[in-house]
């Protein structure tokens, strides 16, 4: 097992431990709305988010580089 997936299986075992012990229910205010919710889906959301943006930004590096 390379390096990286070792790496990336860690982090979801983390996220998912985490995500088990923190299974109550949320209050999130966004400036004027407030949403209750699971707090596993607001941990989900909140990783899948940051997986997409470091994804796509990682995306956009290498095309740049490319192009030079």
């Amino acid at each position: 097992m390379k390096l990286k997936q070792a790496a990336i299986l860690f982090l979801v075992i983390v996220l998912v431990i985490i995500v088990v012990q923190n299974s109550d229910v949320a209050d999130v205010h966004l400036l004027f709305w407030k949403v209750s919710m699971s707090m596993i889906i607001l941990i989900f959301s909140i990783a899948l988010i940051g997986f997409v943006i470091g994804y796509l930004s990682h995306h956009f590096v290498m095309e740049r580089r490319k192009n030079r």
